[in-house]
């Protein structure tokens, strides 16, 4: 509570709240993305999940509701697209485990995707948004790939340490909110 000098009752405070920030880290991602898209920086979307509708109710006329439907298949990764002449292909992943990222939170057949992408050319890598440290990380696939592979007979997950020592911090700015193609160019000039 703030108050005034002449005993007034103040107002109160009002604490940043970031309590959201991880359920909005996908629209934080869109947004950056139209960002992108409308300064012709970079055409990256999200890719739409397929489904098979099973059952429907029509409740009005000019409305209709799901009731049932199934993914018809495993889904790749969140996003692509082309960033100067280099395809780009991601999986966005938040945590709110206070020490490390599971692995479960990505599946086997997303790694070998990205896998698949990077023996083709293209770039691929994980963000990953640490709740706890309200911080993104840019992972790219071959390291997302090495703990992958080490978590077949041991570790299963990546520790907060591994993933600052080995992943690039995306700081959050104001327009563009998330700007991972700033540690795109890195990884551009690193492929030569």
């Amino acid at each position: 509570m703030v108050n005034y000098p002449n005993k007034k009752q103040g107002f109160q405070k009002q604490k940043q709240n970031y309590s959201n920030r991880g359920m909005n880290f996908e629209n934080m991602i869109n947004e950056t993305n139209e960002y992108y898209l409308a300064h012709d920086i970079a055409v990256i979307h999200k890719k739409p999940i397929p489904i098979q509708i099973v059952k429907v109710d029509y409740p009005s006329r000019s409305g209709a509701v799901i009731k049932e439907a199934y993914y018809k298949i495993p889904s790749t990764t969140d996003y692509n697209g082309i960033y100067k002449g280099h395809y780009i292909d991601f999986e966005a992943k938040e945590t709110q485990n206070k020490t490390s990222f599971p692995l479960s939170n990505i599946h086997p057949h997303q790694v070998k995707h990205l896998k698949k992408i990077d023996e083709h050319g293209g770039i691929s890598f994980l963000l990953i948004f640490i709740k706890v440290l309200d911080e993104i990380y840019l992972l790219e696939s071959s390291d997302l790939i090495s703990y992958h592979n080490r978590s077949v007979d041991g570790r299963k997950s990546i520790t907060f340490k591994e993933i600052k020592e080995k992943g690039q911090l995306i700081p959050e700015g104001f327009a563009p909110r998330v700007n991972y193609l700033k540690i795109v160019d890195y990884l551009i000039e690193k492929k030569g």
